[in-house]
């Protein structure tokens, strides 16, 4: 099953690693325009690597990596580890304090029809690309991808607990997050984890596009190496791995916002909605996403200066022809693209992944305000997602929709990088964990 490995990872210098809090960036399909524009202005920070602003990304990160490393702003440890990952949080409503415990270590590649990494989300082509291309350049993992096992024993907690009584270095995010980072040496704990580790499934939480890039690298690589032996760096990927039975996993949800369709009006949208959904007016705009919670197949529409909660019509839920089991085609998530962005807007279900005019925004505010003001035409608001809803879709074998989850918080990029370099990736204590 799933094989993971500790390896020597790429870090920031000591005397850099003081400000650690400029030197981290959010990952690249959550970087926000503004954060971008003030993050480019700081001459280390990852984000150089993660989501260059060069007119060839991938090129122009690939000079600047080698320039880093050669100027010792980053520096590769002696020594392989298992880079333990604290995320402190909290939030809106609540008085809970929240600590997300995980690990970054390389796991092995594998293709999603062996079942040991499981997907839960489409991807698009286009990310999958700019990932793909990314690491073609660089031979860097630039940010950890996001997987859950299952472990309800918690034993690996433990080990983790222990290393952070001597942490690396501390920060704060732009989320508000805490984050703090500590590493783990020891053979025997190690080696444990991956005993822990070997007979789990991987549900991918977060990082879709940047496994599928390596999974593509992987299939590239092996094509054009007759030797392919399986302990080429190309067939290992850089992992955050949380449990699943932690209870430190939230999941938020994240809205549509739709744009630049033809001939649109808000009375069009209402009378092409009404064969399908109940349609209900909130007086209260900000409301919605309220009152759509704990209510199946319903969500909160913004329009113009109004909002409805619409829900679909119980009989209707049998229309769909997806060719899916009932429980993938009873989620919410697939009743609204095939009523809303199928049938009525016109695009197939294969091709939304590359629809241009679909946004996904987490942040309710700030989807109310596009269409408000007119920036967007209407926006769909949704209810969060279960962690159990992942697991039954993962093991179904069926992907939702792409964006179909926001696990809370991200990873961060720059606390450490892993090389895929045949020059970099071996150490002379790799046998002690194969």
């Amino acid at each position: 099953m799933a094989e993971i490995r500790p390896f020597a990872g790429w870090r920031y210098n000591q005397q850099l690693v003081q400000e650690i809090d400029q030197l981290t960036s959010p990952l690249f399909d959550v970087v926000s325009t503004k954060q971008r524009a003030a993050l480019y202005q700081r001459t280390f920070n990852s984000i150089h690597l993660s989501v260059p602003q060069e007119h060839n990304p991938a090129h122009a990160a690939k000079e600047r990596l080698a320039q880093w490393k050669s100027n010792k702003i980053l520096v590769q440890d002696k020594l392989p580890a298992i880079y333990v990952y604290y995320q402190y949080f909290s939030l809106p409503g609540s008085d809970r304090n929240y600590c997300r415990k995980g690990f970054i270590c390389n796991i092995r590649i594998h293709d999603y029809n062996e079942k040991v990494i499981l997907r839960h989300e489409s991807t698009m082509p286009f990310s999958v690309k700019d990932r793909l291309d990314l690491l073609h350049e660089t031979q860097l993992n630039v940010s950890p991808t996001h997987g859950l096992y299952t472990d309800p024993s918690m034993e690996i907690e433990q080990y983790l607990d222990d290393s952070m009584k001597a942490p690396l270095y501390e920060s704060e995010d732009y989320q508000g997050v805490r984050d703090v980072f500590a590493v783990i040496h020891d053979v025997n704990i190690i080696r444990r984890i991956q005993e822990i580790i070997r007979d789990k499934q991987i549900i991918l939480a977060d990082g879709h596009h940047r496994y599928g890039g390596s999974l593509e690298y992987m299939y590239q690589c092996k094509k054009n190496n007759l030797n392919h032996s399986g302990e080429e760096p190309y067939n290992f990927h850089m992992m955050f791995l949380t449990n699943t039975e932690a209870d430190d996993l939230r999941i938020l949800p994240t809205h549509r916002v739709v744009d630049d369709l033809e001939g649109f009006s808000e009375e069009w949208l209402l009378h092409q909605l009404e064969p399908y959904f109940y349609i209900k007016p909130v007086e209260n705009a900000p409301d919605v996403n309220e009152i759509i919670l704990g209510k199946m197949w319903a969500f909160g529409l913004l329009v113009g200066d109004n909002a409805y909660k619409i829900r679909l019509k119980p009989e209707r839920i049998s229309d769909i022809t997806w060719n899916f089991p009932d429980q993938i085609k009873e989620l919410d998530l697939t009743v609204m693209h095939y009523f809303i962005f199928e049938k009525i807007l016109g695009i197939p279900g294969p091709k939304q992944v590359n629809a241009r005019n679909i946004t996904f925004q987490r942040n309710f505010t700030e989807c109310l305000q596009a269409v408000t003001k007119g920036e967007a035409q209407f926006a769909l608001i949704t209810k969060d997602i279960s962690i159990e809803t992942v697991k039954k879709v993962c093991y179904s074998g069926y992907t939702m929709p792409q964006k179909s989850t926001y696990f809370y918080p991200k990873v961060i990029s720059g606390f450490v990088f892993s090389s895929i370099d045949k020059n970099e990736f071996y150490t002379n204590f790799d046998s002690s964990f194969q």
